[in-house]
């Protein structure tokens, strides 16, 4: 009884053809991208060819001489949660700098011209900032970040405003967390 709301598209055999069909009026449509992470796979791939056997294994030395590079310049500022050599991310926080949250960092880096890394995870640091440079990244843009992290920090020391209320430079600001939890808005709408 619940097969005519099933995703589309659906397997159907024609004869002795099989073919995707997806003329069915009360499906509740796709769920998905159809042909999942096959361009993914396809690019990394691709990738490693390129690449070639000599190639990958300096651009994995790269990414773990790039890593431990930030790891030591912003380790004085920003703790890092496991003080040792990594691989091609560590976990920083902003614990040493007042209420600053990591948020606030990944925010502020926005009108930095740096894209954020990811903010809260693992889990198991608080206020956590995983940094994770790739491979390609040259030193000077490595020292553009550094010079934007201790940039923010200097901030979070004289004008912790700054922070909260970045992003300053992008046409859409950040949203009122407080007011989406008191008043959240829930439009659900048939397609």
């Amino acid at each position: 009884h619940l097969e005519p709301f099933l995703p589309v598209p659906r397997v159907e055999k024609e004869g002795d053809l099989y073919t995707l069909s997806t003329e069915f009026p009360k499906s509740i449509g796709r769920t998905r991208s159809f042909f999942g992470n096959t361009t993914v796979i396809v690019r990394a791939l691709c990738y490693i060819l390129a690449g070639g056997g000599v190639g990958i294994g300096e651009v994995a030395r790269n990414a773990v001489l790039n890593a431990n590079y930030l790891r030591v310049k912003l380790g004085k500022v920003f703790p890092v949660a496991f003080d040792r050599t990594c691989m091609h991310e560590f976990v920083a926080t902003p614990k040493g700098l007042g209420k600053t949250r990591a948020v606030d960092v990944a925010k502020r880096l926005i009108d930095l011209g740096a894209h954020p890394p990811t903010v809260y995870f693992p889990l198991i640091v608080p206020e956590a900032i995983m940094v994770e440079p790739t491979e390609t990244e040259s030193v000077d843009t490595l020292d553009r970040f550094v010079d934007a992290m201790m940039q923010i920090a200097r901030e979070a020391r004289e004008d912790i405003d700054l922070l909260r209320e970045a992003p300053h430079e992008t046409p859409v600001g950040r949203p009122d967390e407080v007011r989406a939890v008191k008043e959240p808005v829930l439009i659900w709408s048939p397609r």
